[in-house]
């Protein structure tokens, strides 16, 4: 049985109120979450997974905190399980718990990076080469286009650039820093 009752389904979201001695909190409910994320990153990493991403979202009064993670060696057929996301929940829970900065309130989501994981490391870009991706730039990564999608084929010597096979089998390099977001593409077979 779990410590979240009988019957209830054991699903990672959690929002509750924590009880502390409210002369424990930061006046004004201020967040270090640059803290916070070196924090989630290192616990993350004890575990032996591979944080993914960080995002925050909901009010200030009632933050919502969204963890993706993976396994180092995952590939986008095989990754973290439910139960893999259930061991990083309960560890980031006391070490959130503990922390001062934090809200009395706060909703915790860990979750797989999905089918369509996001390309967030330097490292990512080499790790993935071989799968199809979707890649969004600022400005016109090549021509005037600002989404791009094709074959990744890793990254440049340098590492400042990612090398796309796009259709008709034409190669470019698109600059990582022009890049505002990129995910790999899910083939269904």
């Amino acid at each position: 049985m779990s410590k979240w009752g009988r019957g209830l389904p054991r699903f990672f979201v959690r929002a509750w109120p924590r009880c502390r001695p409210e002369s424990r909190r930061k006046p004004g409910g201020a967040m270090d979450r640059l803290g916070i994320e070196a924090e989630i990153e290192a616990t993350v990493d004890e575990l032996g997974y591979e944080l993914v991403a960080v995002d925050w979202g909901g009010s200030k009064r009632r933050p919502l905190l969204r963890i993706r993670v993976d396994r180092p060696d995952a590939t986008p057929q095989d990754g973290v399980t439910v139960d893999d996301c259930a061991v990083v929940s309960r560890a980031l829970e006391e070490r959130l718990e503990a922390r001062e900065a934090v809200p009395e309130r706060y909703v915790l989501e860990v979750s797989s990076p999905g089918v369509d994981r996001p390309l967030v490391r330097p490292t990512d870009w080499q790790r993935f080469a071989g799968n199809r991706v979707v890649i969004k730039g600022k400005s016109p990564l090549v021509g005037d286009q600002r989404r791009l999608e094709g074959e990744l084929l890793g990254t440049t010597e340098d590492g400042s650039g990612a090398r796309i096979r796009l259709e008709g089998d034409e190669e470019v390099v698109v600059s990582l820093e022009s890049v505002t977001s990129a995910h790999l593409v899910y083939e269904w077979s």
